[in-house]
C-alpha cells in the first residue's frame, strides 16, 4: 500500500513542475511582479486548482481540499510576487539562481506546511 503522505508530496512536487516550468506563460512570468496583475492570479489559481485536485484524490473532504488550495494560492502568489518585485532577473548572476533556488525551497515548504496540515 501506498502511503498518501507520499502521494500528496509527490503530486504536490509535480504539479509545481508543471505548472512553474512546463506550463507557466511568458505573460504570467512578466507580471507576476506586479501586486494583483491577472497573470500572477491566473498563475497561482493554476496552483490552486492542481493542489485541490490532488487533496481531494487522496480522500480529504472538499471543504479541507478547498481549505489548503486557498493557502496555497495566497502562499504561491506572494512567494512569487516578492521574488519578481525584490529578485535579481539577470540569470547570469550567482544572485538569480541562488534566488531562484529559495523561492523553490520556499514552495516545498509550503508543500510540507500543507500535508503537515492534511495528516
Amino acid at each position: 500500500m501506498i502511503d498518501p503522505i507520499f502521494v500528496m508530496l509527490a503530486g504536490l512536487f509535480v504539479k509545481h513542475w508543471y505548472i512553474d516550468f512546463a506550463h507557466q506563460t511568458p505573460k504570467e512570468i512578466a507580471n507576476k511582479g506586479i501586486y494583483l496583475n491577472w497573470y500572477g492570479i491566473t498563475h497561482s489559481i493554476k496552483h490552486a486548482v492542481g493542489t485541490f485536485m490532488i487533496f481531494k484524490m487522496v480522500g480529504l473532504s472538499p471543504l479541507d481540499s478547498v481549505t489548503l488550495a486557498g493557502i496555497d494560492f495566497m502562499l504561491h502568489y506572494h512567494i512569487d510576487w516578492i521574488k519578481m518585485k525584490y529578485g535579481n532577473k539577470d540569470t547570469t548572476q550567482n544572485e538569480f539562481w541562488n534566488e531562484l533556488g529559495l523561492d523553490q525551497m520556499a514552495h516545498y515548504f509550503t508543500y510540507l506546511f500543507l500535508v503537515w496540515i492534511a495528516s
